[in-house]
């Protein structure tokens, strides 16, 4: 599909922006009218009655035309909002004129309300049109690209935190095969699967998105391997049955977390420790929280962000506000909490 940068008319959000634009456009206009010889009010009413037909007719004739304008190019694009709307202020300019001279018009008194000469109110209208779609059309290019930029840079950050694979973790995994290979090999026919199943899940660029479900079990598939090592120096206890299992989230969303709170909670402590994943949907919000204690022997290590960052850049592109990360230390604990949306995978998502 070619790059589309319009938004979508034929949204309730879009449809209010442009009373919006509107109503302002209409109030600088009225102020500008201050020689005129209707009063302030009545200008600004007449104003705003012409610009919100030629608004929400316009935006109606975008929605209308959104499937095929997506299949042209930006240039085409371009000069086809360009000309329908030119077109489409002119023939509401000349609508309006004939309006102001019908009967109706003269019985009701409002002539005055009316321009006196046709073409110069057509014209300069038209003028306007085109000056202020060209400048919208420049916003939302402008924008489209922005966000396009975005999204790459955040797609960069993705493949950069899949292509990080600890060399610690894949040693230290490694030589727990190696052992389990003589003593208890199947055991280690299933580390094997199990190292397998979670690097395709790293390493797949297919997978930007996907079900909670699915990124639950990627996680766990984690624990297993690294529950190998540990032994029981490792326990994490689990808390999702209640969320929604369908419900549709960036990739790599909780197993860097449950990484991270392994490397930098439980393996530090010689006693090991556990790690606590919980989630619940309460409002129409889904919340996971990851606990780990904070290790008192030693130095603590220190993390690099790039987990958090990545989970809060990739969460608010597919969100938008809508989305909330937090982390921090409380007490002996190190705690992250994501909150974000619940969207089904069916849904179409819109930010």
């Amino acid at each position: 599909m070619k790059p589309f940068y319009l938004p979508d008319f034929c949204t309730s959000r879009v449809a209010f922006a442009t009373v919006l634009i509107v109503e302002l456009t209409a109030l600088v206009l009225a102020l500008a009218h201050n020689g005129d010889t209707l009063d302030f009010w009545t200008d600004l009413a007449r104003t705003s009655l012409f610009l919100l037909w030629i608004g929400l007719a316009g935006a109606g004739l975008l929605c209308a035309l959104s499937s095929r304008l997506k299949q042209l190019d930006a240039v085409q694009i371009s000069l086809t909002v360009l000309v329908t709307t030119t077109t489409l202020i002119a023939a509401i300019s000349i609508l309006a004129f004939a309006f102001g001279r019908s009967s109706l018009a003269y019985d009701t008194g409002v002539t005055e309300l009316f321009p006196a000469r046709l073409w110069p109110f057509t014209l300069r209208n038209m003028l306007i049109g085109f000056i202020v779609t060209t400048l919208a059309l420049r916003y939302f290019y402008v924008m489209d690209q922005w966000r396009r930029n975005v999204d790459l840079q955040a797609r960069a950050r993705v493949h950069a935190l899949q292509a990080r694979i600890r060399p610690h973790f894949l040693f230290n995994s490694m030589n727990t095969i190696a052992s389990l290979t003589r003593s208890d090999p199947a055991r280690a026919e299933a580390a094997v699967q199990d190292l397998s199943d979670l690097f395709r899940a790293n390493l797949s660029e297919k997978r930007d998105t996907l079900t909670l479900s699915q990124e639950i079990e990627v996680a766990r598939t984690y624990q297993r391997i690294e529950q190998l090592r540990l032994g029981e120096r490792l326990n994490v206890a689990w808390a999702v049955d209640s969320l929604p299992a369908g419900a549709l989230v960036p990739g790599l969303l909780l197993q860097p977390l449950l990484e991270n709170a392994i490397y930098h909670g439980i393996e530090p402590q010689p006693q090991g420790g556990t790690v606590h994943v919980s989630g619940e949907l309460s409002g129409g919000l889904i919340t996971l929280i990851v606990r780990n204690p904070v290790t008192e022997h030693g130095n603590p290590r220190e993390g690099n962000k790039l987990a958090l960052a990545n989970i809060r850049e990739r969460l608010a592109l597919m969100y938008g506000e809508r989305a909330l990360v937090k982390a921090g230390r409380f007490g002996d604990e190190y705690i992250v909490t994501l909150r974000f949306p619940h969207i089904e995978s069916r849904e179409r998502l819109t930010v």
